[in-house]
Protein backbone atom coordinates (compact mmCIF):
# COMPACT_ATOMS: atom_id res chain seq x y z
CA UNK A 1 0.00 0.00 0.00
CA UNK A 2 1.87 3.52 -1.17
CA UNK A 3 1.42 5.92 -0.14
CA UNK A 4 -0.26 5.58 3.50
CA UNK A 5 -1.87 8.87 4.69
CA UNK A 6 -3.84 8.59 8.19
CA UNK A 7 -5.28 11.87 10.17
CA UNK A 8 -6.36 11.50 13.83
CA UNK A 9 -7.75 13.86 15.94
CA UNK A 10 -4.16 15.88 16.13
CA UNK A 11 -1.73 14.02 14.14
CA UNK A 12 -1.69 12.50 11.03
CA UNK A 13 0.89 9.84 9.61
CA UNK A 14 2.19 10.00 6.24
CA UNK A 15 5.45 8.97 4.15
CA UNK A 16 8.57 10.32 4.81
CA UNK A 17 9.81 12.19 2.54
CA UNK A 18 13.46 13.67 2.03
CA UNK A 19 12.73 16.80 3.91
CA UNK A 20 12.25 14.79 7.33
CA UNK A 21 15.68 14.24 7.98
CA UNK A 22 15.96 17.31 10.38
CA UNK A 23 12.86 16.09 11.71
CA UNK A 24 13.37 12.70 12.53
CA UNK A 25 16.73 13.84 13.73
CA UNK A 26 15.34 16.12 15.87
CA UNK A 27 13.90 12.96 17.60
CA UNK A 28 17.17 10.39 16.75
CA UNK A 29 19.48 12.63 17.82
CA UNK A 30 18.31 13.50 21.08
CA UNK A 31 20.09 11.97 23.77
CA UNK A 32 16.56 12.38 25.80
CA UNK A 33 14.70 10.62 23.03
CA UNK A 34 16.75 7.60 22.61
CA UNK A 35 17.21 6.89 26.06
CA UNK A 36 14.68 3.73 26.00
CA UNK A 37 15.09 2.70 22.57
CA UNK A 38 17.56 0.03 20.90
CA UNK A 39 20.51 2.73 19.70
CA UNK A 40 22.31 5.61 20.67
CA UNK A 41 21.61 8.56 19.20
CA UNK A 42 22.26 9.19 15.45
CA UNK A 43 23.89 11.33 13.62
CA UNK A 44 22.30 13.23 10.72
CA UNK A 45 24.47 11.20 8.33
CA UNK A 46 22.82 8.00 9.91
CA UNK A 47 19.41 9.60 9.84
CA UNK A 48 19.56 10.77 5.80
CA UNK A 49 20.70 7.01 5.29
CA UNK A 50 17.12 5.56 7.45
CA UNK A 51 14.95 8.01 5.79
CA UNK A 52 17.18 7.22 2.20
CA UNK A 53 15.59 3.38 3.18
CA UNK A 54 12.46 4.30 4.25
CA UNK A 55 11.69 5.87 1.32
CA UNK A 56 13.32 2.77 -0.88
CA UNK A 57 10.95 0.47 1.22
CA UNK A 58 8.11 2.39 0.47
CA UNK A 59 8.05 1.40 -2.99
CA UNK A 60 9.05 -2.17 -2.25
CA UNK A 61 6.73 -4.89 -3.76
CA UNK A 62 5.37 -6.54 -1.63
CA UNK A 63 5.87 -3.90 0.84
CA UNK A 64 7.26 -5.03 4.02
CA UNK A 65 8.21 -2.21 6.07
CA UNK A 66 6.11 1.10 6.44
CA UNK A 67 8.15 3.57 8.03
CA UNK A 68 5.58 6.71 9.05
CA UNK A 69 6.35 10.43 9.95
CA UNK A 70 4.25 11.40 13.10
CA UNK A 71 3.01 15.09 11.72
CA UNK A 72 1.42 17.30 14.06
CA UNK A 73 -2.19 18.05 12.28
CA UNK A 74 -1.94 21.92 13.95
CA UNK A 75 1.21 22.56 12.67
CA UNK A 76 2.45 20.14 10.37
CA UNK A 77 5.29 19.63 11.92
CA UNK A 78 7.09 16.30 11.75
CA UNK A 79 6.84 15.34 15.94
CA UNK A 80 7.31 11.16 15.94
CA UNK A 81 8.21 8.92 13.59
CA UNK A 82 6.33 5.17 14.01
CA UNK A 83 7.80 1.75 11.71
CA UNK A 84 5.49 -1.35 11.21
CA UNK A 85 7.39 -3.99 9.96
CA UNK A 86 5.92 -7.31 8.68
CA UNK A 87 6.68 -9.95 10.64
CA UNK A 88 8.49 -12.54 7.72
CA UNK A 89 8.02 -15.81 9.67
CA UNK A 90 3.98 -15.46 10.54
CA UNK A 91 1.71 -14.29 8.17
CA UNK A 92 -0.58 -11.26 8.84
CA UNK A 93 1.47 -9.99 12.00
CA UNK A 94 3.96 -7.11 12.55
CA UNK A 95 6.56 -5.36 14.59
CA UNK A 96 5.18 -1.78 15.90
CA UNK A 97 8.00 0.54 16.90
CA UNK A 98 7.25 4.92 17.62
CA UNK A 99 9.25 7.75 19.07
CA UNK A 100 8.25 11.29 19.65
CA UNK A 101 10.39 14.45 19.99
CA UNK A 102 10.18 14.96 24.16
CA UNK A 103 8.23 18.58 23.69
CA UNK A 104 5.48 16.40 22.91
CA UNK A 105 5.66 13.51 25.45
CA UNK A 106 2.53 13.06 28.43
CA UNK A 107 -0.03 15.03 26.38
CA UNK A 108 -1.14 11.53 25.24
CA UNK A 109 0.10 11.91 21.44
CA UNK A 110 2.01 8.46 21.87
CA UNK A 111 -1.50 6.71 22.44
CA UNK A 112 -2.97 8.46 19.95
CA UNK A 113 0.17 7.53 17.21
CA UNK A 114 0.12 4.09 18.33
CA UNK A 115 -4.16 3.95 17.84
CA UNK A 116 -3.20 5.49 14.01
CA UNK A 117 -0.55 2.69 13.42
CA UNK A 118 -3.04 -0.21 14.20
CA UNK A 119 -6.26 1.63 12.66
CA UNK A 120 -3.31 1.09 9.04
CA UNK A 121 -2.41 -2.01 10.40
CA UNK A 122 -6.30 -4.10 10.81
CA UNK A 123 -7.86 -1.73 9.45
CA UNK A 124 -6.01 -1.29 6.05
CA UNK A 125 -3.30 -4.20 6.12
CA UNK A 126 -5.89 -6.67 7.17
CA UNK A 127 -3.46 -8.10 9.62
CA UNK A 128 -3.69 -10.18 12.51
CA UNK A 129 -1.29 -9.49 15.14
CA UNK A 130 0.51 -6.59 16.05
CA UNK A 131 3.72 -6.83 18.87
CA UNK A 132 5.69 -4.09 20.43
CA UNK A 133 8.68 -4.31 22.88
CA UNK A 134 9.95 -1.61 25.03
CA UNK A 135 12.29 -1.11 27.64
CA UNK A 136 12.02 -2.22 31.45
CA UNK A 137 12.95 1.23 32.48
CA UNK A 138 10.29 3.14 30.27
CA UNK A 139 7.00 3.37 32.10
CA UNK A 140 5.22 5.67 29.90
CA UNK A 141 5.68 3.25 27.37
CA UNK A 142 4.33 0.65 29.01
CA UNK A 143 1.20 3.05 29.77
CA UNK A 144 1.21 3.87 26.51
CA UNK A 145 0.65 0.72 25.24
CA UNK A 146 -1.98 -0.96 27.47
CA UNK A 147 -3.94 2.46 26.76
CA UNK A 148 -4.04 1.43 22.98
CA UNK A 149 -5.17 -1.64 24.00
CA UNK A 150 -1.83 -3.93 23.87
CA UNK A 151 -2.16 -7.06 26.39
CA UNK A 152 1.64 -7.17 28.19
CA UNK A 153 2.82 -11.19 27.11
CA UNK A 154 6.20 -11.28 28.61
CA UNK A 155 9.93 -10.05 28.63
CA UNK A 156 12.91 -11.13 26.52
CA UNK A 157 16.26 -11.40 28.52
CA UNK A 158 19.05 -9.70 27.34
CA UNK A 159 16.84 -8.73 23.96
CA UNK A 160 19.22 -5.59 23.23
CA UNK A 161 22.67 -4.58 23.72
CA UNK A 162 22.82 -0.96 24.11
CA UNK A 163 24.84 1.93 26.26
CA UNK A 164 27.26 -0.95 26.86
CA UNK A 165 25.08 -3.24 28.37
CA UNK A 166 22.58 -5.93 27.57
CA UNK A 167 18.85 -5.22 28.87
CA UNK A 168 15.87 -6.48 28.37
CA UNK A 169 12.42 -5.84 26.30
CA UNK A 170 9.02 -6.25 27.85
CA UNK A 171 6.97 -7.53 25.14
CA UNK A 172 3.05 -6.38 24.06
CA UNK A 173 0.58 -7.55 21.49
CA UNK A 174 -2.81 -6.96 20.46
CA UNK A 175 -4.87 -8.63 17.84
CA UNK A 176 -7.36 -7.76 15.18
CA UNK A 177 -10.83 -8.84 17.79
CA UNK A 178 -8.89 -7.00 20.79
CA UNK A 179 -8.51 -4.09 18.90
CA UNK A 180 -11.93 -4.06 17.10
CA UNK A 181 -13.80 -4.61 20.35
CA UNK A 182 -12.19 -1.33 21.63
CA UNK A 183 -13.24 0.53 18.48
Amino acid sequence: MYPVQHSALRLSLRELTAEDVDGVLAIYGDPEATRHLSFEPRTREQVASLVRGAMAAAGAEPRTEYSLAVASRETGDLIGFARLAMDPHQQRAATLGFALRPDVWCQGRGVETVRAVLAIAFGQLDLHRVWAARSPANTVSEKTLLRAGFVEEGRIRQHVFVHGAWRDSVTYGIVEEEWRAAL
